[in-house]
């Protein structure tokens, strides 16, 4: 239990005593749960790097690989080089090809390790000149490069793809090629445009129901080359009923960092696995839930689970595409860093009244591994901003 003193909305300080009881850490593998579970995992920045934070990153790769190796001794699969890792907001293809590179390096020294990597077309600049050839040798050169390492494709959404895409049309020729040259099969990623404005209309159209039908067309031309569909539209609605269409053996990855819970769950009519940021910052408890899930025990799976959906939920409050600041500023409360700095200068895009409600969320959901370290952690940072 440990006491401190948090701002308040009305500009004051309040009084705030811990109540979590932390999770306890256990190693697990993958084989334990009974749905597949991938933690998009975030980058650590080097602090002490002579860059300038906003043009060039530095990454601390020590860190960056170890918090890897943290998620697969919990069971749990590393989504990697993906937006949680600030992909296109400060990772540019460069920094993302080394990643992935020691990444995937790491993950052959262990049998156990799940892993697979994103794919896109991040180092063409989209401007009214790009031409969907263009896109696709953009994707071809991403995903050549994690082929010839042996890592397996998620396909992310592409900002180019949706400049100079004229048509639901244009999407279907981009990924009927890529699909048919796939060597294993994908992820496909669907982004929604609350995560990344520039992917607003994609698939062709606003209307996310039309822009389903254009995506499992897609999906149903190469089913064979598709592992599964990613869906971040934060709808519960929409993934259920996209679900339910897929093709015999096709996956839903659930994307929805607000009602990852009960689509994980499922019902008599299915269920989703999982790829979500969030379980960067929840691991310990997505990892006990994923296990006693897989035990038959789904009256703990809620228990565990549901607590943190108010802690994803604040996190991931508009605009959704900050939401990698909560995620860095769970680990350095949970001191898997040494200090709250993100790569393109990212820690400043949410406020002090929004990193203490995060504190508090935290702690209701059991997810502060050491709460008075945790206090004293944000505690340093709230003086630092001449809070105390």
């Amino acid at each position: 239990m440990a006491k401190l003193y948090l701002p308040a909305s009305d500009r004051s300080l309040e009084l705030y005593t811990t109540t979590g009881t932390p999770i306890v850490l256990k190693r697990r593998r993958a084989s334990d749960f009974s749905r597949v579970a991938y933690a998009a995992a975030h980058v650590v920045a080097d602090p002490l790097a002579d860059n300038d934070p906003w043009l060039t990153p530095a990454i601390d790769w020590d860190r960056t690989l170890a918090f890897r190796h943290r998620l697969w001794d919990l069971g749990l699969g590393v989504a990697e080089a993906m937006d949680t890792a600030q992909r296109g907001m400060g990772l540019g293809w460069l920094e993302a090809q080394e990643l992935i590179r020691r990444a995937l390096s790491e993950a052959q020294s262990r049998p156990d390790a799940l892993i697979a990597c994103g794919a896109g077309t991040d180092h063409l600049l989209p401007s009214p000149d790009t031409t969907l050839v263009d896109v696709i040798a953009a994707y071809q050169e991403q995903i050549g490069f994690v082929e010839r390492l042996g890592g397996r494709i998620i396909l992310m959404a592409s900002r180019a793809l949706a400049v100079c895409a004229k048509g639901p049309e244009d999407y279907l020729k981009v990924y009927d090629r890529i699909l048919s040259q796939a060597r294993q099969p994908v992820v496909i990623h669907w982004l929604g445009e609350m995560f990344d404005p520039a992917l607003a209309g994609y698939w062709g159209s606003a209307d996310h129901w039309a822009a389903m039908d254009t995506c499992l067309a897609a999906i149903k031309t190469h089913p064979d080359k598709v592992d599964g569909i990613k869906v971040s539209l934060l709808s519960k609605e929409k993934e259920i009923a996209m679900r339910a269409r897929l093709p015999a053996g096709v996956r839903m990855y659930t994307g929805d960092d607000f009602n990852y819970a009960e689509l994980i769950a499922g019902d008599e009519d299915g269920h989703s696995d999982a790829l979500l940021g969030i379980f960067d910052a929840i691991a310990p408890a997505a990892s006990l839930a994923l296990a006693e899930l897989g035990n038959g025990k789904t009256d703990t799976f809620f228990e565990l689970l549901e607590p943190t959906v108010p802690l994803s939920r604040h996190i991931f409050k508009a605009p959704t595409r900050f939401y990698k600041t909560g995620i860095v500023f769970l680990a350095y409360l949970n001191g898997l860093q040494d200090h709250f700095r993100m790569i393109g200068g990212q820690e400043s895009t949410r406020s002090l009244l929004h990193l203490a409600e995060l504190f508090r969320l935290a702690d209701k959901a059991r997810v502060l591994s050491d709460p008075e370290d945790a206090a004293a952690r944000i505690s340093r940072l709230l003086a630092a901003q001449g809070i105390h």
